[in-house]
């Protein structure tokens, strides 16, 4: 696929979902409202109603082994899209997010893109977190999973998808996009769930966080990293 016709590309719309009944409803509806775009639910072993809440959006549902990275593999193998998106289950596309995507794929140097990012909760704390990882995806071409990757099919095949990571997998993910052309951010802010930082509290969990990029950066074992994130609650 040539970046000439992005702007009539199909999109695939791909969600990993684990328990999420709760959530997922929110992050489908965001979709609705737009054209040639396909939704795929990638469940890793849900026991509560993630499906039947993924079907009644009318979502096509796929099944993979637990693990973000598996699962958003398997939903990319069954997308019929010609442009991916990566979808966090808590997280919500902006409106007319596909007009944004086909306008960056479009131009002749972007390879990917995100969105900016915006957090569902009024806390100053909050603001700053937003500050920081608008001006990492704009200055550094660094944008994390809940800013809703996308790029086009060929290129995510060609350079073998998520890595097999049980963390950090789509910070590598996005290193090794940064090696093939520029990661474009959109002029427009997914909403994600505030959960994360309201369970531990947001300077814990941002020190957390960093901790976990720092220590993957410095070469400790991903697993290792899991098992301590895992413990910490987050």
């Amino acid at each position: 696929m040539t970046s000439t016709s992005a702007s009539s590309a199909n999109i695939s719309v791909i969600i990993p979902a684990l328990n999420e009944a709760e959530a997922i409803g929110l992050a489908l509806g965001s979709t609705r409202n737009c054209t040639g775009v396909e939704r795929i639910v990638a469940d890793g072993g849900s026991v509560d109603k993630t499906v039947e809440v993924a079907r009644s959006f009318g979502a096509k549902v796929v099944h993979s082994p637990p693990g973000r990275a598996r699962q958003m593999n398997a939903g990319a193998k069954a997308a019929k899209g010609e442009l991916l998106v990566f979808l966090h289950a808590d997280t919500r596309l902006p409106e007319g997010f596909d007009d944004h995507i086909r306008g960056i794929m479009n131009q002749s140097n972007a390879i990917a893109g995100a969105f900016e990012l915006q957090i569902d909760a009024p806390s100053p704390g909050l603001r700053i977190i937003e500050k920081v990882a608008n001006w990492r995806s704009r200055r550094l071409q660094l944008p994390y999973g809940d800013q809703a990757i996308f790029l086009r099919a060929d290129l995510f095949r060609q350079i073998g998808g998520f890595p097999d990571l049980p963390i950090m997998e789509d910070f590598e993910f996005v290193r090794r996009l940064r090696s093939q052309g520029r990661v474009v951010i959109a002029p427009a802010a997914t909403l994600t769930s505030a959960r994360r930082w309201q369970k531990l509290g947001t300077l814990q969990t941002t020190l957390t966080n960093q901790a976990v990029v720092l220590a993957f950066c410095l070469g400790v074992d991903p697993s290792r990293l899991a098992r301590w994130y895992r413990r910490n609650g987050i």
